[in-house]
């Protein structure tokens, strides 16, 4: 059985998808794009918009009665894997111990032209 999870304080899907779903006692996230759900824009600068996908990422996760300490797989999409270095200091601020598993990708294009998208599995 799956429950679908839709937090409020996270921007609304840009497609056909849910936020997250849970099933079976895990928790998958859709990829979050830097977002701002009270305004609607996109943040600017890796940095800042490293922050707003991990911090709609949060939002939602804690919405589904979860935290970032249980999160086991994290996914990051980069559109110039160039902007990793700064993406990954930001990122270390979110998660300080017991670091999920992790890959990073450059891609060639983000919706809305995002610079980054990141997306999440969450377990206990």
């Amino acid at each position: 059985m799956k429950k679908i999870i839709a937090s409020p304080l996270a921007p609304k899907a840009v497609g056909p998808y849910s936020q997250a779903v849970e099933s079976n006692g895990t928790l998958y996230v859709s990829g979050q794009l830097p977002i701002d759900a009270s305004t609607g824009k996109m943040a600017e600068g890796i940095e800042e918009q490293t922050r707003q996908s991990l911090t709609n990422l949060r939002y939602i996760i804690e919405e589904a009665g979860y935290t970032l300490a249980d999160v086991v797989k994290v996914t990051v999409l980069l559109d110039n894997i160039a902007d990793f270095a700064a993406m990954n200091g930001v990122y270390a601020t979110f998660f300080t111990e017991q670091m999920p598993a992790r890959v990073c990708y450059e891609v060639a294009k983000l919706p809305m032209g995002a610079m980054v998208e990141i997306d999440a599995t969450v377990t206990r």
